[in-house]
């Protein structure tokens, strides 16, 4: 299946990510810390990044931009329990892939996800 990022500052929501995509038989890398999770997607491409837009260090968006940098072809999905109409807009521009309110609802991660990959590149 496939080789899934995972970054959100909140340990216990890239765990819970991580138990819904593992059961479906994908390979899930977490980070809680975005700029370990930029460094590894330099040297260690993945499939999909799911990155949450508030984060600690850096905001999502810019992670997005980030990874779009050294993977130009990554797929991404953007998490947010705080929607502005802008950060949205933002991540969909720099080439988010979709996005998922918080708190995360199983049914549509599997859903969009499933969405996402699916598409060609």
């Amino acid at each position: 299946m496939a080789r899934i990022l995972v970054v959100d500052d909140v340990q216990e929501a890239v765990d819970a990510i991580r138990k819904v995509l593992e059961k479906r038989g994908h390979e899930i890398l977490g980070y809680t810390d975005e700029v370990a999770a930029i460094d590894h997607v330099t040297n260690h491409p993945v499939d999909l990044a799911i990155l949450d837009i508030k984060l600690k260090k850096i905001d999502g968006v810019e992670v997005l931009g980030r990874l779009k940098e050294v993977q130009p072809d990554i797929k991404t999905i953007m998490l947010t329990g705080y929607p502005t109409h802008a950060s949205v807009e933002e991540a969909m521009r720099l080439g988010a892939s979709a996005y998922c309110m918080k708190p995360i609802d199983r049914g549509e991660l599997e859903r969009k996800v499933d969405e996402v990959l699916s598409k060609a590149s």
